[in-house]
């Protein structure tokens, strides 16, 4: 039996600053009502993983990100990457529109700014310090699983 709120991290704790979303994970893994699933990256099969869910939270490392963190609510988008090495979570939510034939459940990103992302590099110190916010600011959304507080939420970036 599937909880009703997915928090999937992806990331490798071997390549630096894309650790930060397994390491978020730990932090959040007593959390009660809540399944965690981590992963290097999105595949085609985690569509089947968004099935049955209520939320689902994706946390991932982003060279892209201006500050701290920036949390989107997410919508299916049809783009390339799902025949790459690296699927975006959109792209992940059209592949489960396509073969469950409904909408997806309600999907949000969490991106970490991190820095550094180089194989065999521990954290960088710029990195720690923004999974710190990072794990406060999800945990006050696993805290309030309502969708309304989480829409709310959204377009929050942490300088």
């Amino acid at each position: 039996m599937s909880k009703p709120i997915l928090v999937f991290g992806y990331g490798n704790l071997s390549r630096g600053d894309d650790a930060l979303a397994p390491l978020l994970l730990e932090q959040l893994e007593n959390k009660e009502g809540i399944e965690i699933l981590n992963d290097f990256q999105l595949q085609i099969e985690h569509a089947l993983d968004l099935e049955n869910r209520s939320q689902v939270l994706f946390i991932d490392a982003s060279v892209n990100c201006q500050t701290a963190f920036n949390f989107v609510e997410l919508q299916p988008i049809k783009d390339k990457s799902y025949t790459t090495h690296a699927m975006s979570p959109a792209a992940l939510l059209q592949v489960y529109q396509t073969i469950k034939h409904q909408s997806p459940p309600p999907c949000f990103l969490l991106s970490i700014q991190g820095l550094s992302f180089e194989l065999g590099e521990g954290l960088s110190s710029k990195a720690a310090e923004n999974l710190s916010l990072a794990v406060t600011f999800s945990q006050q959304l696993l805290d309030n699983p309502n969708l309304d507080f989480w829409s709310q939420q959204t377009g929050n970036n942490l300088a």
